[in-house]
């Protein structure tokens, strides 16, 4: 069985194999960190659970978690396409009541569950280009602007 974040980045448009440009020195240190953690945890799911409602299944949380890895990869680097769910996903919530900076939170659990996993290998680079993101994307839920 492919492990979860194999399955995530092997799947991702924006994985090497599949991605024809360059990514930039930003976009690598954020795939690194993803890749990095792949090798130590099977899945991230449970780390970042407090960050679901109650109510789904594991493998809907699962599937959830994977389309936002995958469009926090193309959000950072080449916005192929899966980075437009990120707003997609913003409106929708709005129906069900769910404010906006929970995105934001979300995605820092995201990185501080990296820098956990990651420990001496999260490196200032990597917090760097994580700070830069997650301002990035806390500007497009906030504002709606992609």
């Amino acid at each position: 069985m492919l492990r979860f974040f194999e399955s995530v980045l092997k799947k991702s448009p924006t994985h090497p194999v599949h991605a024809a440009a360059e990514m930039t020195a930003s976009t690598n240190l954020i795939r690194h960190s993803f890749e990095l953690a792949a090798a130590r945890c099977q899945d991230l799911t449970p780390l970042v659970k407090t960050m679901f409602r109650s109510e789904g299944s594991e493998l809907v949380k699962g599937s959830m978690l994977a389309l936002t890895i995958d469009a926090i990869l193309d959000f950072a680097g080449e916005r192929s396409g899966s980075f437009r769910m990120i707003s997609c996903e913003v409106q929708s919530h709005d129906a069900y009541g769910t404010p906006r900076e929970l995105f934001g939170e979300f995605f820092g659990v995201i990185a501080d569950t990296l820098r956990e996993i990651l420990g001496s290998d999260w490196s200032p680079e990597i917090e760097e280009a994580w700070r830069k993101l997650l301002v990035e994307l806390d500007r497009v839920v906030t504002q709606g602007a992609a």
